[in-house]
């Protein structure tokens, strides 16, 4: 499996990290490499995360990871990463079936 990161998705990471790094710089490291971590694992195990409840496609799915969704594509042996947000913001739709 190949994975791509939406240039949305690397800009969503870089602002949270910088929010966090705010107040503790290692957490916002530590958030950063673990969350490439999680997307790491999806090369393994692609259909791990559940099915987007406000898209409800097989193909659009989400990891959890502590406060924030990283929402992603699944389309034959690619991976996309199209955002990652905080679970409670909104979810545009145009984010991810852009």
């Amino acid at each position: 499996m190949k994975v791509s990161w939406s240039p949305l998705a690397i800009d969503r990471v870089s602002e949270i990290a910088e929010y966090i790094a705010r107040d503790n710089p290692e957490a916002a490291k530590s958030w950063v490499d673990i969350v490439f971590e999680k997307v790491e694992s999806l090369k393994s195990y692609p259909e791990s995360g559940r099915v987007v409840p406000e898209i409800n496609n097989r193909a659009i799915r989400e990891l959890i990871y502590s406060n924030y969704r990283i929402v992603y594509r699944v389309v034959e042996k690619r991976i996309s990463i199209l955002t990652v947000r905080h679970g409670k913001q909104i979810l545009p739709v145009d984010e991810i079936t852009a």
